[in-house]
C-alpha cells in the first residue's frame, strides 16, 4: 500500500511538471461570465439639482473568452472579452418626484475589454493559482428608456465610455497537457456619466459608480 501511494505521488508530481505552462504557450478560454455592479445608487440631478432620485444597477451574464499568453512558466498576458452585457437600470423614487418608485428606468448593453499582465504562483500541482492587475475600455451602447419613463418625457439616454484599473484572482486547473478549468474573480473599476432630456431639454445627469465584480468559469485550450 505504501508504495502504491509513494507511486502515485511521484506520477503526481511528474505530470505536474510536464503541463507547466512555459514560454509561448497559447491558452483560450470560454465559458460563463457574470458582471455584478456594485449595488450603490447613484443621485439623478435634474437641471444640476438634487432630484432626491437615484438609479441602480443589475447584474448580467453571458458569454465570456480569455487569451492568454505566456513569456514563461510565471508571467502571461491577458485578454478578456465577451458577447455584450446587457443591465436593466431601477430608479428609486421615495418621494414620488415622477410616481416610478422601482420602476425600471431602461436598459444598457456594455463591453467591457481588459488587458491584463498575471503572475502564476509556483504549485507543483495540477492547481494554477494567479493574481493579475491591468487596465480596462468600458464601451457603452444601445442605450434606452423604458416605456413609462419615455412617456413621463425622458429620451436621448447616453453614457460614456470609461477607462479604469482592474485586478483578479484565479486558477488553472489542468486536467491534462491541453484541457484545464478555470475559475475567476475580478474587480473593475468602471464609473460613467450619463445624461439624458427631459421634456426635449437635455438637463438630467447621473454619474454611475458602475464597480462591478466579476466572476467566471471557463473551459481552456492550450496550444
Amino acid at each position: 500500500m505504501k508504495k502504491n501511494i509513494l507511486t502515485l505521488v511521484l506520477l503526481s508530481s511528474l505530470s505536474a511538471s510536464v503541463f507547466a505552462h512555459q514560454a509561448g504557450d497559447f491558452l483560450i478560454r470560454g465559458g460563463l461570465t457574470n458582471v455584478n455592479p456594485d449595488n450603490g445608487k447613484s443621485a439623478i440631478l435634474l437641471a444640476d439639482t438634487d432630484s432626491t432620485m437615484t438609479l441602480t444597477v443589475d447584474d448580467n451574464t453571458q458569454l465570456g473568452l480569455n487569451f492568454v499568453y505566456f513569456y514563461n512558466n510565471n508571467l502571461a498576458i491577458e485578454v478578456l472579452a465577451a458577447t455584450p452585457f446587457t443591465h436593466d437600470v431601477y430608479i428609486q423614487d421615495k418621494n414620488s418626484v415622477l410616481g416610478v418608485d422601482g420602476a425600471k428606468l431602461g436598459k444598457v448593453s456594455q463591453l467591457p475589454p481588459t488587458v491584463s499582465v498575471l503572475y502564476y504562483f509556483n504549485t507543483d500541482s495540477a492547481f494554477k493559482p494567479y493574481v493579475g492587475a491591468g487596465l480596462n475600455y468600458t464601451i457603452f451602447f444601445n442605450e434606452k428608456f423604458s416605456d413609462a419613463p419615455k412617456n413621463l418625457g425622458l429620451s436621448d439616454l447616453s453614457l460614456d465610455g470609461s477607462f479604469g484599473y482592474a485586478v483578479q484572482i484565479g486558477t488553472d486547473y489542468e486536467i491534462n497537457k491541453k484541457w484545464s478549468i478555470n475559475a475567476s474573480a475580478r474587480y473593475i473599476d468602471i464609473d460613467t456619466d450619463a445624461t439624458f432630456s427631459v421634456g426635449g431639454e437635455k438637463i438630467g445627469k447621473a454619474s454611475i459608480s458602475v464597480d462591478p465584480m466579476v466572476y467566471s468559469l471557463m473551459i481552456g485550450y492550450k496550444f
